[in-house]
């Protein structure tokens, strides 16, 4: 039988409706945000390489950092096995190479490093910037500009390695203070640089380093799960000294993991902490390192569940 006009509107309707629908659940859903981990080598002091890698992936990690001498030796480990069975200790344990931090040969000379990083099939390096520190805004801007300049020729190297540098801001350098590290990433737009931020070198408020994570977007490029607690300077009874960790300190981390997830971070996130002296595993007991690391994630889950 023949359909009037107002019949064939209303069935048109309710087939686009239902196309609709059926597109709407077909559609992939967004991914919920979520923490990439990594583990530093150092956490373990200088414990073997091949030890180290067992353990990680109890810790809920699949990537490590690789720390060198002063901190540990797992990087001088990998000149003594030789790259290829540092691959090979990767591929039996399920870990991947995250990134090489390495403090002795300074932020202007780690070209070979970030070539070893690049052959190892890690994305980036990390240094801190050394410097003056403490100086007037005016002598501040000053000296970026020169640091910066100074430094466009790694910078060059990481982008065409497509890798990425991580600058720390250490208390003890030049890009230290907020301020110094916008001025550097005003002066060096590329995106091969960024941030490794370490919130025990900031002033202890979640707020304002939440502030800081938003206005560095996507020139956040490594994240340390570290707050001050009572320092890493001087020996201090263990229980103290671990005040540093995440799930341990005072540090309220739910406005600063809720500042990771609205800008969408996409770098690595560390547990981290300093022992004293610098060298040993935070623990003696390298399962229970393992142990502390877990529990950091586990707390940085509950935040992140929270905001």
């Amino acid at each position: 039988m023949p359909i009037t006009r107002r019949e064939f509107c209303e069935i048109s309707v309710a087939a686009a409706s239902s196309l609709t629908a059926a597109v709407s659940l077909c559609a992939p859903k967004p991914q919920a945000f979520q923490l990439n981990y990594i583990v530093a080598s150092a956490m373990y002091g200088k414990a073997p390489l091949e030890t180290i890698l067992a353990e990680l992936p109890n810790s809920g990690a699949r990537s490590i950092e690789i720390w060198a001498e002063r901190h540990g030796n797992q990087r001088e480990q990998i000149d003594e096995m030789g790259e290829e069975r540092f691959r090979e200790l990767l591929d039996q344990n399920g870990v991947k190479l995250g990134s090489l931090t390495c403090f002795k040969y300074g932020i202007f000379n780690m070209q070979s490093e970030m070539q070893l990083t690049k052959r190892l099939g890690g994305g980036m390096v990390i240094c801190n910037s050394g410097g003056k520190k403490g100086l007037s805004r005016d002598d501040l801007k000053r000296e970026v500009k020169a640091f910066a300049e100074k430094l466009k020729p790694t910078v060059e190297l990481t982008e065409s390695l497509e890798i990425s540098i991580g600058v720390e801001n250490h208390s003890g350098g030049l890009i230290s203070s907020p301020e110094s590290i916008f001025l550097l990433f005003d002066e060096l737009p590329s995106s091969s640089i960024g941030l490794a931020m370490a919130p025990y070198h900031l002033p202890q408020d979640p707020s304002q380093i939440a502030e800081i994570i938003h206005k560095l977007g996507d020139r956040l490029v490594h994240f340390q799960a570290w707050e001050h607690g009572m320092g890493c300077m001087e020996k201090l009874p263990k229980e103290q000294e671990m005040l540093q960790l995440p799930h341990r300190g005072p540090l309220d981390f739910v406005p600063i993991v809720a500042a990771l997830k609205e800008t969408n971070f996409q770098g690595r996130t560390e547990v981290f902490m300093h022992p004293v002296p610098r060298g040993i595993p935070i623990l003696p007991d390298l399962s229970d390192v393992t142990r502390e690391i877990k529990a950091g994630h586990e707390y940085l889950e509950d935040c992140l569940a929270k905001s």
